[in-house]
């Protein structure tokens, strides 16, 4: 059995149907599905019809319930400027599904036992946790499960602690660790392996375009499709000439 691990959807069909024609059996989806990307629905709907298990993410949450998703203040500008763009695609019947969504789920795929969430154990839905194995240890400390899944970085990592493995699959729509290919994961006969996919960005970009965003949220995200790299907002940019400071990716 091969199992497609995807998480950081973001609207961003496209790379969404690259990586959808990898051979798979099942579909696990650790959420943010909808926020900053063009095609949100489209997204949805292939989630939908697939049966793929899906856990919710602070953006499903944020749109669903119409409360701030609590992203890192670096992009919460950019949350901002295009939450329209769901809530213009996805109706009442779409809106009760993200609502509906569980921020934990357990499964049992091939005789291993899955524990499915967002962020963290501790805070499902918002607090970010990067490639950080050490700090990871004393998270998962009371994690019963053979292989616990999580999102909400966009950076992919795999780490093993005794009988448990930790892994995050990275971002499928907005990867943020310099790599600007669709980022998932493959688990086949159980071992898990961290995959990319090449998928057309310039068509999700030529859909922002058509999607009524501001010139600054336009260029950033272009920016970040294209890179896999992350920019300041336009009010904390540096002047001319100014070394840039490092930036928190979430």
């Amino acid at each position: 059995m091969r199992i497609l691990v995807v998480s950081d959807i973001h609207g961003n069909w496209p790379a969404l149907e690259a990586v959808a024609a990898v051979p798979h059996d099942a579909v696990v989806c650790l959420g943010d599905i909808v926020g900053y990307g063009p095609q949100p629905a489209a997204c949805l709907r292939w989630l939908r019809d697939n049966g793929a298990h899906i856990v919710q993410g602070n953006h499903d949450r944020a749109l669903a319930d119409d409360v701030a998703p609590r992203c890192r203040p670096d992009f919460e500008w950019l949350a901002a400027a295009t939450a329209g763009i769901a809530r213009s695609q996805l109706g009442e019947e779409e809106l009760a599904f993200l609502r509906a969504l569980p921020q934990k789920r357990d499964l049992v795929l091939v005789k291993q036992r899955i524990l499915m969430l967002h962020a963290t154990p501790a805070d499902p839905l918002y607090s970010y946790l990067g490639p950080d194995p050490y700090r990871w240890r004393s998270a998962v400390a009371a994690v019963d499960a053979d292989l616990l899944l999580v999102g909400h970085t966009h950076l992919p990592f795999h780490f093993r602690y005794d009988g448990l493995q930790v892994a995050n699959p990275g971002s499928l729509g907005q990867p943020k660790d310099g790599d600007p290919r669709a980022a998932f994961a493959l688990i086949e006969d159980g071992v898990l392996r961290l995959e990319r996919a090449t998928y057309p960005i310039e068509d999700t970009v030529r859909a922002l375009q058509g999607s009524g965003l501001s010139t600054p949220a336009f260029e950033a995200l272009a920016s970040l499709l294209r890179t896999g790299a992350p920019q300041r907002p336009p009010a904390a940019r540096p002047p001319e000439g100014a070394r840039p400071a490092r930036i928190d990716t979430g």
